[in-house]
C-alpha cells in the first residue's frame, strides 16, 4: 500500500490523470505492483520519506511502498541523516552535545566530535561494523535570538533557546512556512535551570525582594538596601541568551530595562567568578553557572520565599524557573532526528540533564509528611475567610497521599496554560498510556492567589483543576479509563506558595498540583 500525505483513493486517481510528459522531472515513484507511478521534484529523503514536488502539490510518499527511477533518487543504503542544531551556548556547549553522544551510544553508533571553530563543530555518527556513516549533527552556537534566526532562514532544523519565542519571532516562522513556533508540539523543553541573584560570600546580605533587585538592576537605585555602600552591578554580554532572559522574566514585567554602567563579561561562568570576587557585586545568573559566588533568597513581604530547589524547579513553586527549549519547524526531519528527539524524556537522558549540571524533569513523589514548611505557611497565613475547617478539609482530602512534582500553572491574565506545564500535560499522558498509575487515584488540586473572595477562589481553582484533568484525559487517548481514578479538588488561597503582593507571587499561587494515592 502506499502511504501519502492524500487518502489512498484520492491518491490513486491523481496517479491515474496523470500527464505522459514527464521526462523533465528527475524522479519516478511506482508503487512496487507498478500499477501507479509519479514524477516531480524531489525536495527531500529523510531516510525514510521521499518528499516530491508534483503537479498536484507537494506529496509525501513512505519509501518503503514505492521505488525510485532518476537522477535525482537517492542511494538508500548510503544514506546519511544531516540536522543541524543552533542557538545559546549554554545549550550547545555541553548539554546537547553530551545528549546526542548518550543517543548514539544506545543506538549502537560510534560519535566522533570535529570542530571547526570555537562556535562551529559537527559530530559524525557511525556504524562499528561497517564504518558507514549514519549521521552528520552539525552545532552552531551563538545566542537564543541568532538560534530563532537561523531556524527561520532555513540554516537550521532545530533552535536552542533559553526562552521561549517572541511574537516577533513566531509571526515571521509563520511567514516562512515553519508552522505556529507558539505551538506546544513545535518545541520541547530539554531541561530545567532558573534565574537567580549572587553576591560574593563576603557580602553579608542573605535575601532581596524582587522589587529591590528589579530596581538595583535598572538603574533606580544604587545602594545596598539598608546600607551606605554603592552596588557594583555585573551583567552578562549585550545580546546573550542570559541578558534576554533577564529582561523577558524580571525587569519587563515591571516595565524597566537593564541599566547602563554594568560590569559586562563575556560567559556565564565569568560573570559569576566577577561577582565571587567583588564584595560589592550583584548579578543575576542561571542557577547551574553559579560559579563561587552565593545565592542570595527572594524574600517576600508576607515573610515566604521560595527557593530554586529541584523539585521546586520542576513543580514551578520558584517563580523564576528557567526551562531550556528546543524548537523545531512544522516538516518532517530526518528520522535519525526525529528519534533523537523522542530519546531527550527518557529516564536515560534525564540522568545525562543531571550530569551536565541542569535539573532534570523525571517526577518524584513528595510525601504529605515531606512538606512541613508549606503547611506552615498555610497556617501562618489563614485568616477569616480560610479558617482552621478549611485547612482540616484540606488536609481530609489528600492524606495517605504525596504530591507529584508535575504542577500546571497559567500564563499571566489568562487560562492558557504555560510552556512548561504544557509540556507536563503530554508528559503526564504519556505515563498514564504506559500503566504508570494503573490502579491507583490521580488528584488534580486547584489553588488560587488571595484576591477576591475565599468562595469565589475555591470555584476558580476548582475549574482550573477540571480543565487541566480534562486535558491530560483527552491527551491519553490509548490509555484504559476503566484502570483510572482520575478526581478533582479546588482549594483556593489555602495552601500559598509565595506572598501575594506582587504578579510573580500571585502567579505562582495561581496553579494545579497533582497528587498521587
Amino acid at each position: 500500500m502506499i502511504r501519502t500525505l492524500l487518502g489512498a483513493a484520492v491518491f490513486a486517481a491523481l496517479f491515474l490523470l496523470a500527464p505522459a510528459a514527464a521526462t523533465a522531472q528527475d524522479v519516478t515513484l511506482s508503487s512496487r505492483d507498478g500499477g501507479v507511478e509519479i514524477s516531480g521534484t524531489l525536495l527531500s529523503f529523510d531516510g525514510e520519506f521521499y518528499r516530491v514536488d508534483t503537479v498536484y502539490g507537494v506529496l509525501t510518499l513512505d519509501s518503503q511502498a514505492v521505488l525510485c527511477d532518476g537522477p535525482g533518487c537517492p542511494d538508500l543504503e548510503a544514506f546519511v541523516a544531516t540536522f543541524t542544531l543552533s542557538g545559546a551556548r549554554s545549550m550547545g556547549a555541553v548539554l546537547m552535545p553530551a545528549l546526542l553522544e548518550a543517543f548514539a551510544a544506545r543506538r549502537g553508533l560510534t560519535s566522533r566530535r570535529l570542530v571547526q571553530d570555537d562556535e562551529n563543530f559537527t559530530y559524525v555518527l557511525s556504524q562499528p561494523e561497517t564504518g558507514r556513516d549514519a549521521a552528520r549533527v552539525a552545532f552552531r552556537l551563538s545566542t537564543s535570538a541568532e538560534g530563532f534566526a537561523d531556524l527561520l532562514a532555513g540554516e537550521a532544523d532545530m533552535a536552542m533557546a533559553m526562552r521561549e519565542v517572541r511574537p516577533d519571532e513566531a509571526a515571521r516562522g509563520r511567514e516562512a512556512g515553519l508552522g505556529d513556533l507558539t505551538d506546544p508540539a513545535r518545541s520541547r523543553i530539554v531541561a530545567l535551570d532558573a534565574l537567580v541573584p549572587v553576591v560574593s560570600p563576603r557580602n553579608p546580605l542573605r535575601e532581596i525582594t524582587v522589587g529591590a533587585l528589579v530596581a538595583l538592576l535598572s538603574g533606580q537605585e544604587a545602594r545596598w538596601p539598608g546600607r551606605a555602600e554603592p552596588v557594583v552591578l555585573h551583567g552578562p554580554a549585550r545580546g546573550s541568551g542570559l541578558e534576554e532572559l533577564v529582561a523577558d522574566r524580571l525587569l519587563a514585567p515591571a516595565g524597566v530595562r537593564l541599566g547602563a554602567g554594568l560590569r559586562r563579561h563575556d560567559d556565564d561562568a565569568a560573570l559569576a567568578d566577577a561577582v565571587a570576587r567583588d564584595p560589592l557585586g550583584l548579578a543575576v545568573t542561571r542557577l547551574s553557572e553559579t560559579g563561587n559566588a552565593r545565592v542570595l533568597r527572594i524574600a517576600g513581604a508576607c515573610g515566604m520565599s521560595p527557593q530554586p530547589t529541584r523539585r521546586s524547579l520542576k513543580a514551578e513553586d520558584y517563580p523564576f524557573a528557567a526551562p531550556l527549549f528546543l524548537y523545531t519547524p512544522a516538516r518532517r526531519l530526518p528520522l535519525l532526528a526525529r528519534e533523537f528527539l523522542d530519546f531527550l524524556p527518557s529516564p536515560a537522558a534525564q540522568i545525562v540533564v543531571r550530569r551536565a549540571g541542569f535539573t532534570d524533569q523525571a517526577r518524584e513523589e513528595i510525601p504529605l509528611a515531606e512538606q512541613g514548611e508549606r503547611l506552615a505557611n498555610a497556617i501562618a497565613q489563614a485568616g477569616p475567610e480560610v479558617g482552621l475547617g478549611e485547612l482540616q478539609r484540606m488536609l481530609g482530602a489528600l492524606k495517605g497521599a504525596a504530591r507529584l512534582t508535575t504542577s500546571f500553572r497559567f500564563r499571566g491574565g489568562s487560562a492558557t496554560l504555560d510552556a512548561q506545564s504544557a509540556g507536563n500535560v503530554a508528559d503526564l499522558a504519556r505515563a498514564l498510556e504506559g500503566g504508570a498509575f494503573d490502579g491507583r487515584e490521580l488528584i488534580f488540586v486547584g489553588f488560587s492567589d488571595g484576591e477576591g473572595g475565599a468562595e469565589a477562589n475555591r470555584r476558580i481553582a476548582l475549574r482550573r483543576a477540571q480543565g487541566v484533568r480534562d486535558a491530560v484525559r483527552a491527551a491519553a487517548a490509548l490509555a484504559d479509563p476503566e484502570r483510572l481514578r482520575l478526581t478533582v479538588e479546588g482549594f483556593g488561597e489555602a495552601l500559598p506558595m509565595a506572598c501575594d503582593d506582587s504578579e510573580w507571587g500571585r502567579g505562582v499561587n495561581r496553579r494545579v498540583e497533582v497528587w498521587l494515592r
